[in-house]
Parts: C-alpha cells; sequence; structure tokens
C-alpha cells in the first residue's frame, strides 16, 4: 500500500513538471533554416574567429521575447547537439547564448580543428518542436 501511495505522490509531482516543460516548446515554421553566413566548412581562419549566423523564414527575437515564428541563436562549439531537447539548453563553454538577439559574434579558439553548429532556441532557451539547426561545420584555426 505504501509502495502505490509512494508511486502516485510520484506521478502527481512530475506531471506539472512535465506539462511545464512541454508548455515551452514553440512551433518554428516548416521551412526555417539557420546557417553559417561565415566561417564556411572547411575554412582555415585565425582566433578570434568572426562567426556570422544567418536565419531564413523566422525572425531573431531576444530571450524572454515570446513571439511566434521567432527565436535566438545558440552556438554549439567542439560538441554535438543534447540529446533531451525539450529543456532549455545549458549556459556552458561549449553552448554559447546568444540571448540578446546577436547575429554574429567573435570568439577565442585555440590552433587546431572545431567543430561550430547553431541551433535556435525559442525565448525561454528551448529548441522548437523540429529543432531548427544547421549543418555541423569544421574549421580550423592557425
Amino acid at each position: 500500500m505504501i509502495r502505490i501511495a509512494a508511486t502516485l505522490l510520484s506521478a502527481v509531482m512530475l506531471a506539472p513538471v512535465s506539462t511545464l516543460a512541454e508548455s515551452m516548446v514553440s512551433e518554428a515554421p516548416a521551412n526555417a533554416e539557420v546557417y553559417f553566413v561565415q566561417p564556411g566548412d572547411g575554412d582555415t581562419v585565425q582566433s578570434p574567429v568572426t562567426v556570422v549566423f544567418g536565419l531564413r523564414n523566422m525572425g531573431v527575437a531576444p530571450a524572454g521575447t515570446d513571439k511566434e515564428g521567432t527565436g535566438h541563436h545558440h552556438l554549439l562549439i567542439d560538441t554535438d547537439v543534447p540529446s533531451d531537447l525539450s529543456k532549455p539548453l545549458p549556459a556552458t563553454d561549449q553552448i554559447k547564448h546568444f540571448g540578446g538577439g546577436q547575429t554574429e559574434t567573435e570568439i577565442m579558439l585555440s590552433p587546431g580543428e572545431h567543430t561550430l553548429q547553431l541551433l535556435l532556441g525559442n525565448y525561454a532557451h528551448v529548441p522548437h518542436r523540429d529543432p531548427v539547426m544547421s549543418e555541423k561545420i569544421t574549421i580550423t584555426v592557425e
């Protein structure tokens, strides 16, 4: 009986969390596309590296602005897209947030080969239901 009560209590407590996470997910137009204006895949560059973000069929809006058809950029450096895209993206050295609506940046990278990928997030840093992400590119820093 205690185990059943504990299971029911857990379900009741977790339901609002999953409902909240689901409510934070936004839709993106089916034809939305995020891409790198610069650098290009295979480019050899100097550090600091100027990275310019491109976006088609959506608008850029700062984090906190809940407006349909918009999002803001996240730059993934030497990492893969997180496996759970229903949660806000963490801010780390490998996942850079551009919640101010920025469309370009300069990043310091050590010499060698690096991968970059863009992932659009909504007002709450959560990727859209059908994630809007670029192809992963590889650059070499001299």
